[in-house]
């Protein structure tokens, strides 16, 4: 059966298929297969077994090894299948289908194809017959591997409204000018706004008239810590590569983050791959080098905190299979939740584990001795991996927080009606909770039942503010920086709980206001300025000030792991140029304005 064009859409939403030219998008659309299999059977049919890479469009797939150990369970996205999964033509793995499944079948000659002309394919797309990409990181990377699609170029003649188009519908924000493959300039987005649209031109203005002349250019083999190095110097954010005068392609800076994004995939595919925790460990212990890669190639905080939280998310779900291989399939569905940080997708370099379980109400008591038994491995093995035993016991090991559904309505409904300070407490850290496997449609009827029992409830929203004023920015009486002033940490900056806790409280209160279902702290502003309950601007500032504190954060961590240290959260304002900390006093007195105008009942509205 042929691919649908809803299947192609679909793939054209993935990396890296996301990064295909039309020409190749149009191949897939003629060549892909498409195959649908009910709950139980085998994948792939006996007459489809060689030469397909499977991708999951709908439902979820089962993998386990000739011993019938569970290797992997996959959803939506993921990928599976190809030579890797046969050794000299018989199946060296089975694999079933856990729920009703449609599965997009990509030809191997097809594949290999893709890789040849385009090499990030080699790093991102994973075979069950690969040994793993080396994360060499971006400093070490070649110019030539940092070329993410085929060069979109112009000649000197072509008017600039025609360049412009091709700019808009390729989605990019530079053009080469050539002669031939012979480079001769580059015009950029800006090229037009201050060249053309700023002077009044004509749009039949040939683009030789404005671009850039001669631009900077690298070799192949140059590093990225070069082109990093001169974006940086010259304040470009494009350059092309050239061998023996002939164009390449350009690297820009959106690639050096999506080079990145394939180094954090690296990671998942080695932690997905892990034997057990201790294997787990070693592809977690690279985590604070990726963070270091990511600060270098100025990725945005939001990007690699969600990068790094993807690490994690893996590490849980490989846990869960590995502990359902050990103990046998769960006597009813359960599904596992991330809180805190994790929850948000907003891990750093420093973090511990906050995780619970929900289980299904048709549990007997004696079931619930295998979940604690399910909760424990994995919390254990979460620990052994990096992701430290959390000290305030919010994890599932914990049998308060690994309970039916039915005890889990009885904790919310009893918070919302007495919200002590414990309650606040635990309310706050459930508002984030985030499901990462298992039966998700557990979760969501009672996380929209709570939002909407919390927000009609004026006492609770009321001690919900009183919790979001709790942390207040580290400001002086004259809105100077105020550091800590006595213990190890003594004039420096607690950049968590003074710095991006007060705006994840303001959020959370935000979205509780608008019965919000995001949990990202950038979303759920965003959400509530939508929704109405704060202002656009408000909700703008408050944004722009998490950045700016969000960032420094990072940037102080990568520093930190740089110099041989472990990342912490504790930034001495020396560290910074006057520049810097003038943004970051900035950032903190819009979050102190923000906190004052909610705390005199204003719902932020500036």
């Amino acid at each position: 059966m042929a691919a649908t064009p809803d299947d192609i859409a679909f793939l054209r939403t993935l990396p890296p298929f996301d990064l295909l030219p039309e020409a190749d998008i149009d191949l897939l659309a003629r060549r892909c297969g498409r195959a649908t299999c009910a709950a139980g059977d085998r994948v792939p049919a006996p007459d489809t077994e060689s030469g397909r890479l499977h991708i999951v469009v709908r439902g979820a797939i089962e993998i386990r090894d000739a011993q019938g150990g569970l290797v992997s369970r996959l959803g939506p996205g993921d990928c599976f299948g190809g030579r890797g999964l046969h050794r000299e033509g018989a199946a060296a793995t089975t694999v079933r289908a856990l729920q009703a499944s449609v599965l997009l079948q990509v030809p191997d000659d097809l594949l290999d194809d893709l890789v040849h002309r385009h090499p990030f394919f080699a790093g991102r797309v994973a075979r069950s017959d690969d040994r793993g990409v080396e994360a060499i990181g971006l400093a070490a990377a070649r110019a030539a591997d940092l070329v993410l699609r085929e060069p979109v170029t112009c000649t000197p003649q072509d008017p600039v409204a025609e360049v412009a188009g091709v700019m808009r519908r390729h989605d990019i924000s530079c053009v080469p000018v050539v002669d031939g493959t012979r480079l001769l300039g580059i015009v950029t987005t800006g090229d037009l706004t201050r060249r053309v649209l700023a002077d009044g031109r004509d749009p039949r203005t040939p683009v030789a008239t404005v671009m850039t002349r001669d631009p900077l250019a690298v070799a192949p083999t140059a590093l990225g810590a070069d082109i990093l190095h001169t974006m940086l110097q010259a304040r470009i954010g494009h350059l092309p590569v050239v061998a023996a005068g002939r164009l390449l392609g350009v690297v820009t800076r959106t690639d050096l983050t999506r080079y990145q994004a394939l180094l954090a995939s690296g990671l998942v595919a080695q932690v997905e791959a892990a034997a057990d925790a201790v294997a787990m460990a070693a592809a977690t212990a690279s985590i604070p080098r990726l963070l270091v890669q990511l600060v270098e190639a100025n990725t945005p905080h939001y990007v690699a905190t969600r990068l790094i939280t993807d690490i994690a998310d893996a590490a849980t779900r490989r846990l869960l299979a590995l502990a359902e291989a050990e103990l046998g399939p769960p006597p009813v569905p359960y599904v596992w939740l991330a809180c805190g940080s994790q929850g948000r997708q907003e891990q750093s370099g420093v973090t511990d584990q906050d995780n619970c379980l929900f289980i299904d109400d048709a549990a007997r008591e004696a079931d619930l001795g295998y979940f604690q038994r399910l909760a424990t491995f994995v919390c254990d093995g979460l620990h052994r991996a990096g992701y430290l035993h959390c000290p305030g016991d919010m994890m599932a090991m914990n049998p308060r927080w690994c309970q039916p559904l039915r005890a889990w309505r009885r904790y919310f409904h009893r918070w919302i009606a007495q919200p002590d300070p414990e309650a606040r407490m635990l309310a706050s850290v459930m508002f984030d909770l985030r499901p990462v496997a298992g039966t998700t449609a557990l979760f969501a009827p009672l996380q929209a039942e709570t939002l909407a029992a919390a927000a009609a409830r004026p006492v609770f929203v009321a001690h919900m503010i009183a919790n979001a004023l709790q942390h207040a920015p580290p400001l002086g009486v004259l809105r100077g920086l105020s550091t800590i002033r006595t213990g190890a940490h003594r004039r420096r900056l607690d950049m968590k709980h003074a710095g991006v806790v007060p705006v994840v409280d303001l959020a959370r209160l935000y979205a509780l206001q608008g019965r919000i279902a995001s949990v990202g702290t950038r979303s759920r502003l965003q959400a509530a300025a939508a929704a109405g309950v704060v202002s656009a601007s408000g909700a703008r500032d408050l944004v722009e000030a998490y950045d700016v504190i969000a960032s420094l954060r990072l940037t102080h961590q990568a520093r930190l792991v740089r110099s041989g240290h472990a990342p912490d959260n504790y930034l001495a304002p020396a560290e910074l140029s006057g520049f810097e900390r003038g943004h970051l006093r900035d950032a903190f007195v819009v979050v102190r304005g923000m906190q004052a105008a909610l705390g005199h009942g204003r719902a932020a509205f500036t």
